[in-house]
């Protein structure tokens, strides 16, 4: 144990997400979930520090161990080849980008059932929150699409983990992965794609009962994705974003 190296960045952002959480389950009174969790930029819970406190919630021991573990295992690599600086900003906007196609996607179906991407004078936002509504404006479906879109925070580091995933499939497509109930290592460049195509057609198929953020996958991996082709020079290397 005394031989396991963590770059400095990776070790900050495993104790930062630690003590959120802790904090979160121990003292509930606090409903941090509700202050730094993200919600909808129309919502009335909605705080400008949102866009980035989200990334270190966390709704469940699972939830917090998986993506943890992932941060560990291939921010650790990705940090020691990049150096602090790029991997901060790297980690940061692909969270960012994460969000933001969230939002993206919750802006369309808002504009399906109210017209336009924000609630104002469209209905009472007050007395929506307490579960009250008028028929003659909102069906059950439509209501309870927009009571989880408004007041349904999003927390986690799920989007810039996935983004850490895609940059390390690019840069090491035939590293060979363990993989949960697959008994045989699998390459990067096979596996981290359809890991992406699956969230894809999660997202895409609205299954009810699901309450992962699919589509923030997606974006955390697509910022990804476009960043590492953004920074990648002939030799594999990276160029500094502020020299």
């Amino acid at each position: 144990m005394n031989n396991i190296y963590i770059p400095p960045v990776v070790k900050n952002l495993l104790i930062i997400n630690i003590l959120f959480f802790a904090a979160t389950n121990l003292i509930p009174n606090l409903h941090l979930d509700d202050l730094f969790g993200a919600f909808y930029f129309n919502s009335p819970k909605f705080r400008l520090w949102q866009p980035i406190t989200y990334m270190f919630m966390h709704g469940g021991i699972a939830h917090i161990f998986f993506n943890m573990f992932a941060l560990y295992s291939f921010g650790s690599i990705l940090e020691t080849r990049w150096g602090a600086k790029k991997f901060i900003i790297f980690y940061l906007i692909t969270g960012l980008g994460a969000l933001f196609l969230q939002w993206a996607v919750q802006a369309y179906e808002v504009h399906q059932i109210l017209g336009s991407i924000t609630a104002n004078g469209k209905i009472n936002m007050e007395t929506f929150y307490q579960g009250q509504f008028d028929r003659k404006v909102l069906s059950m479906t439509d209501a309870t699409t927009l009571y989880g879109i408004y007041f349904g925070g999003m927390v986690g580091a799920s989007g810039a983990i996935f983004g850490l995933l895609v940059a390390f499939g690019m840069l090491y497509p035939n590293a060979e992965l363990m993989i949960m109930f697959i008994p045989v290592p699998v390459k990067a460049k096979y596996i981290i794609p359809v890991y992406i195509l699956i969230e894809l057609s999660l997202g895409v198929a609205q299954i009810q009962g699901d309450s992962i953020a699919h589509y923030a996958h997606i974006g955390g991996a697509l910022i990804g994705y476009i960043l590492v082709k953004l920074w990648k020079d002939k030799k594999d290397t990276f160029y500094t974003l502020y020299e």
